[in-house]
C-alpha cells in the first residue's frame, strides 16, 4: 500500500496557489515546534467572499499538500462558508493522510483561521 495517495502526490508535486498576495487583507502564519512546519495563508476578501488565496509553506509534503488542497477548498467561497472548513475535509480531500501527517492538515486550518482572524481584525481598516 502507497503510503500517500495520488492527491496527495499531485498537490506535493503541482501545488496550487503557491505564492504571496501583496495586497492580502487577511494573513495568518502559523508553525508546529514538534516538526518544524510553518505556513503562511494570505487571503484576498471581497465582500465577504475569498476572490483570491496564496500559501507559503517550510515543511514535508504533506503540509505543501494540505496547503494546497486547503486554498483550493476555500477559494470562491463566502467567508462564513470558510470558517467551517475543518482539518477533516483537508484530509478526506487529499483521500487521506498517514495518522503522524495529520498535524498538516491541522495546521492548513489553523493557518486559515488565523488569516480570517487578521481580516476580522483589520475589517474597518480596508474599507
Amino acid at each position: 500500500m502507497a503510503l500517500y495517495s495520488e492527491k496527495v502526490m499531485d498537490h506535493f508535486r503541482n501545488p496550487r496557489n503557491v505564492g504571496v498576495i501583496e495586497d492580502a487583507n487577511g494573513v495568518g502564519e502559523v508553525g508546529n515546534v514538534k516538526c518544524g512546519d510553518i505556513m503562511k495563508m494570505y487571503l484576498k476578501i471581497e465582500n465577504d467572499v475569498v476572490e483570491d488565496v496564496k500559501f507559503e509553506t517550510f515543511g514535508c509534503g504533506s503540509a505543501i499538500a494540505s496547503s494546497s488542497m486547503a486554498t483550493e477548498l476555500i477559494k470562491g467561497q463566502p467567508l462564513e462558508k470558510v470558517k467551517e472548513l475543518t482539518n477533516k475535509a483537508v484530509v478526506e480531500a487529499l483521500d487521506g493522510l498517514p495518522t503522524h501527517k495529520i498535524h498538516c492538515s491541522v495546521l492548513a486550518e489553523e493557518a486559515i483561521n488565523a488569516a480570517i482572524d487578521d481580516y476580522e481584525q483589520h475589517k474597518d481598516e480596508n474599507r
